[in-house]
């Protein structure tokens, strides 16, 4: 029988943490303004399977190994790391060469599955997210219950409200999209996020564990 108390008491504590603003918002929030809802969707999907991927590893415990080995952990946080700053440099130099109506196409013409994949890496290839499910999730499996089902369910509940929010928060910037599609705000998008990326991924690669 599922434990409904410990169940509601990981989604209050799974969405608290997903309201929370961090490097998933900042990049679906910019997708959403520059390149249109439907490349959203595609950085939203790639941010929640990256999650679920996470999530279904911790149940099998496999990242255990990241919360306990210093080596993985350190060349998955050196990966990741020059991911965020390599994607953030990217945006903090694009150019934009023409511009687009309100809900029109991407301004920068760039397909919809490159924001799936970089959605996904920017999940996968941070640690602390594994490590995250390794100490969140035990706290909320009951004495004597499934580990495996424990864990799934409570990771696709996390996705599940990280794809509410993530798509609450497109909507919201949908009726913005011809003041957002200025080459001006476009830039300052641009190049708000990629500091954001820079910063996350030179945090990441400074990390001291405890």
């Amino acid at each position: 029988m599922i434990d409904f108390r410990a169940v509601v008491a990981f989604a209050i504590a799974a969405a608290l943490l997903t309201l929370t603003p961090g490097l998933d918002t900042a990049l679906v929030l910019r997708t959403a303004a520059v390149e249109g809802t439907a490349h959203a969707r595609f950085a939203l999907a790639g941010i929640c399977t990256g999650l679920f991927v996470w999530g279904s590893a911790t149940s099998l415990g496999l990242t255990a190994l990241i919360a306990v080995s210093a080596v993985a952990y350190n060349i998955l946080r050196a990966a990741g790391a020059i991911y965020l700053v390599y994607l953030g440099i990217q945006m903090w130099r694009r150019e934009h060469k023409f511009a687009v109506a309100a809900a029109g196409p991407s301004l920068t013409g760039e397909p919809p599955h490159r924001w799936f994949a970089r959605g996904l890496l920017t999940n996968l290839l941070n640690p602390k997210v594994g490590v995250f499910y390794v100490t969140l999730l035990p706290q909320f499996i009951p004495s004597g219950g499934s580990v495996i089902f424990y864990s799934l369910l409570y990771t696709s509940i996390h996705v599940v409200e990280g794809i509410i929010w993530l798509t609450i928060l497109t909507s919201a910037v949908r009726p913005l999209r011809l003041w957002l599609s200025r080459p001006a705000v476009v830039r300052a998008l641009d190049r708000g996020t990629g500091a954001v990326l820079i910063g996350c991924g030179v945090a990441l690669a400074f990390e001291r564990r405890n």
